[in-house]
């Protein structure tokens, strides 16, 4: 239902533009861009049809406009929570804090010892020692 009553309101907005800009006002209009003057085109009967025209299609505009404002406030939601719903659930994380037990310099800087070997320990393994 929803569907349909759109569909004619967008199909009434569509010849409620034609309608007005066929209509010759002050300065003309549509119709008088092809002919001269003050002469419609279509006829002295055209303007009466044309002017016919805009109500009824000014009415039905105005009629669907009001049904589908008052169908989407009885279904009782908008759109942006139809995308919230949509969207895959936040999870929040806690920021990593150093350890209050170790002191900020220990935890912050690696130990050059526990990494690797210096080079004096590393020279004592490797040269063989020989005894007289």
């Amino acid at each position: 239902m929803h569907i349909l009553i759109l569909i004619v309101h967008i199909v009434v907005s569509l010849i409620l533009i034609a309608v007005i800009l066929l209509q010759a006002g002050r300065g003309g209009g549509l119709a008088d861009m092809f002919g001269g003057g003050s002469q419609s085109i279509l006829g002295t009967r055209a303007s009466t049809f044309l002017t016919k025209a805009t109500t009824v299609c000014a009415v039905l505009f105005l009629l669907t406009s009001l049904t589908l404002a008052l169908m989407s406030a009885k279904q009782g939601r908008s759109l942006m929570e139809g995308a919230a719903s949509r969207r895959a659930p936040v999870t929040t994380t806690k920021p990593v804090t150093p350890n209050p037990t170790t002191p900020p310099s220990a935890a912050s800087t690696p130990a050059a010892s526990s990494e690797a070997p210096s080079a004096s320990a590393h020279a004592k393994t490797t040269t063989p020692t020989t005894t007289p």
